[in-house]
């Protein structure tokens, strides 16, 4: 059973731990006596500060040991630890959960998962149709006989011509442009429409400005399948979203019907004109005649 309280003599041998430490690590490096930790009976852990740029908040770990009825203590092992404040490396993450968007670059490549939840199985690739159908194999080899029966002609003659090849799954798939091993699943939908409803979407502070949104634009280009339901690919190169695929509640200042903007109201003359001075008499009459004109310096106020 483990002891709480460190073993008295293997305690007391810091010396001992000291110089084991001094031995494994870079001298000069080894710091003050930290702690003397019990590990067991007569088992104790020596923690020194390791002072060595590049490893702060590490201690050197050094055990010792006695056995029973011995008063020698012996040197176990050394080892450099992180403390509760050391300086670590993130933990590690696989590649596949620490991959991004955008984190692609010319020569990459993402192989994808054979349980994918994004994915799920399309065409097969098998070449096999169904036993009643006429390329099966059992129809070929009856076909084979009736040809055979029929046409009794000599060996190497004009008449005898191969027949030709039968159109298979595969053939037809691949002609159609349907020959995919995979295609996108339920949930692989789902998440493409969550990205890009995020990124392009009715709540983004574009489309709460827009005039109207992307469903009523003549920039966008509707998509195949489900998602033309909910989303398009704009096609205007002076919008923000141009090749981007947006919500149809999406919107921009370069809507195609969006209304010219009327020109500002132009201001009224002003009531009183400031450019022109006007003279001013500061005198009244006096001699009942006409009013005098003030002088230049009277019209400014001066005597």
């Amino acid at each position: 059973m483990r002891s709480r309280t460190p073993d008295r003599l293997c305690a007391e041998a810091v010396d001992l731990a000291r110089a084991a430490a001094e031995e494994a690590a870079v001298p000069g490096t080894v710091g003050e006596h930290l702690a003397a930790v019990a590990d067991g009976d007569r088992v104790v852990t020596h923690l020194f500060d390791c002072e060595e740029p590049g490893y702060r908040g590490w201690r050197w770990a050094v055990t010792v040991a006695r056995a029973s009825r011995a008063k020698t203590v012996t040197l176990d092992e050394t080892a450099l630890l992180p403390g509760p404040d050391a300086l670590l490396a993130p933990e590690w993450v696989p590649w596949s959960e620490r991959l991004r968007p955008g984190d692609m670059g010319p020569g990459d490549l993402l192989p994808t998962e054979a349980d994918d939840l994004r994915l799920e199985p399309g065409f097969t690739g098998e070449d096999v149709p169904p036993p009643n159908s006429v390329v099966s194999e059992a129809m070929a080899e009856v076909a084979d006989v009736a040809d055979a029966e029929d046409a009794e002609v000599v060996p190497g003659s004009p008449a005898v011509q191969p027949a030709p090849a039968r159109g298979g799954i595969a053939g037809v798939a691949e002609e159609l442009g349907m020959r995919r091993a995979r295609v996108l699943s339920r949930y692989g939908l789902h998440a493409a429409a969550d990205r890009w409803e995020e990124a392009y979407g009715a709540k983004t502070p574009m489309a709460q400005a827009a005039p109207a949104t992307c469903m009523t634009c003549g920039f966008l280009t509707p998509l195949a399948g489900s998602l033309r339901q909910a989303f398009g690919v704009c096609a205007n190169e002076f919008s923000p979203a141009d090749g981007r695929v947006v919500s149809l509640a999406y919107g921009c200042g370069a809507h195609s019907e969006a209304a010219v903007m009327p020109k500002p109201p132009r201001p009224a003359a002003p009531v009183v004109d400031e450019t022109v001075i006007e003279p001013l008499a500061l005198r009244p009459e006096r001699d009942g005649g006409s009013v005098e004109e003030a002088a230049p310096d009277e019209e400014l106020g001066h005597s």
